[in-house]
């Protein structure tokens, strides 16, 4: 570990771009701070308090907590994940969308430059929707300073830049920095909120609260939940493709054994944020209604802490996770791609019988990877019913965090491998010239 640290010092082109990415994370965690001219951000703060089980305590914790306050960055990066989502599910419906995305690189650009203009189009929908309802005291009275037009075109303007300047920032982390720069947005505005959560539990402990042992054992349990979502996240289900020999012009190229990787956890976190969003969203609705047969519906049937919100939750998480992994992986495609390279899974023949048998794996596959999901994300609720924990940690922050940290180490393993092979390379042939 020590020196691997020392290498990423050694290596100047890595150390800059891991400074860089810090630097615009920083430039990120300032925003969060800065509040959208006209409001009042001690009455959003309040409402944000006891909204902490709807959707907008979703959306504070995707933002960073910079919806908290209805900074320019509250909106954060959820309209570009929104738009993302919509394209991939529209790649499979549109075939236009589905020519451009087998056209390589090139119409994937097209694609990304589309889903920059729908994230804009979704930043100024929601910012409209969200200064309509700071007007009408739906997030407070007094929330808004100075009613009006004005404000409307103005909160618009302010946050549909945020998000933006955000969608930028991503970019640039991207090209210029290390690890996936909206992965790595996402990832910081979870991981502040931990100071904060060490805090209140050692506030806990102090007013007996909580006690010692109770901490080891919430502590050793985070660990081991860790480490479970660091093994399932690597794993994987490797099919054997076997490659015929080739005869290009007169040579003869050999045949050899590759591998077909098939994650586990092909959907990522995509499923959990879709079901709690769903679930979520008659939460929200019954906080602005007083209906009482609205009421009176999801103190029945959607109480977080209720069996059966937990099955729906489950049954929704396991949907997706089909679903997704569907829209991911096609075996027709597979199988095509793997007949016109001249290969095939030894004891399969090529065609309709290779798509059948990827087709099986990946069902199997995706039942393990959805019930992985499903226990990590019931299991806060679980701890905090049958243990009567008085805080939790959220199972999709857990997955987001593990799974952008991991892929994020892998990227600098990467430029590390590459770094000594171009170095082994150069060595040899200063070798090969002093040998002359």
């Amino acid at each position: 570990m020590i020196g691997g640290v020392q290498n990423i010092a050694r290596i100047t082109e890595l150390r800059q771009r891991i400074l860089f990415t810090f630097g615009l994370l920083a430039v990120y965690r300032l925003g969060a701070f800065i509040v959208t001219p006209g409001i009042n951000s001690d009455v959003v703060r309040d409402f944000f308090e006891r909204a902490a089980g709807t959707m907008f305590g979703l959306f504070s914790l995707f933002s960073g907590g910079a919806l908290e306050q209805l900074s320019i960055f509250s909106l954060g990066i959820m309209p570009y994940i929104s738009a993302s989502i919509i394209f991939q599910l529209l790649t499979v419906v549109v075939p236009q969308l589905e020519q451009l995305k087998k056209e390589g690189e090139q119409g994937t650009k097209k694609i990304n430059q589309y889903t920059r203009y729908a994230t804009i189009g979704l930043a100024m929908f929601q910012s409209f929707l969200i200064s309509m309802g700071l007007e009408s005291g739906q997030f407070g009275e007094g929330a808004v300073m100075n009613p009006g037009w004005s404000f409307r075109l103005m909160c618009m303007i302010t946050l549909t830049s945020g998000t933006a300047f955000i969608m930028w920032l991503g970019e640039q982390i991207t090209e210029r920095g290390i690890g996936n720069g909206i992965s790595l947005i996402i990832f910081t505005g979870i991981v502040i909120n931990i100071p904060s959560a060490i805090g209140q539990l050692f506030r806990l402990i102090q007013t007996d609260q909580f006690t010692i042992l109770e901490t080891l054992f919430i502590t050793a349990l985070i660990v081991a939940v860790i480490l479970i979502v660091v093994t399932v996240e690597r794993g994987q289900r490797r099919i054997p493709i076997q490659h015929a020999r080739r005869v290009v012009g007169k040579r003869v190229m050999q045949g050899g054994m590759s591998y077909f990787p098939l994650r586990v956890n092909t959907a990522g976190v995509i499923p959990a944020i879709f079901a709690s969003s769903l679930l979520l969203f008659p939460l929200t609705v019954g906080q602005f209604t007083d209906s009482p047969a609205v009421q009176g519906f999801i103190n029945t049937y959607l109480d977080p802490r209720s069996f059966v919100y937990q099955a729906f939750y489950v049954g929704l998480i396991i949907f997706f996770c089909y679903f997704y992994t569907a829209i991911m992986i096609n075996p027709d495609d597979v199988a095509d791609n793997i007949k016109k390279s001249g290969a095939y899974i030894p004891g399969i023949r090529p065609g309709k019988k290779t798509a059948e048998h990827i087709d099986r794996i990946l069902t199997r596959i995706t039942l393990v990877g959805a019930v992985y999901i499903s226990a990590v994300c019931v299991l806060p609720t679980l701890l905090a019913i049958r243990f009567n924990v008085p805080f939790y940690f959220g199972g999709t922050a857990v997955l987001i965090v593990v799974g952008v940290g991991l892929d994020t180490i892998a990227q600098v393993e990467s430029h590390l491998v590459s770094r000594q092979y171009e170095g082994f390379v150069s060595g040899t042939r200063m070798r090969g010239r002093l040998g002359r």
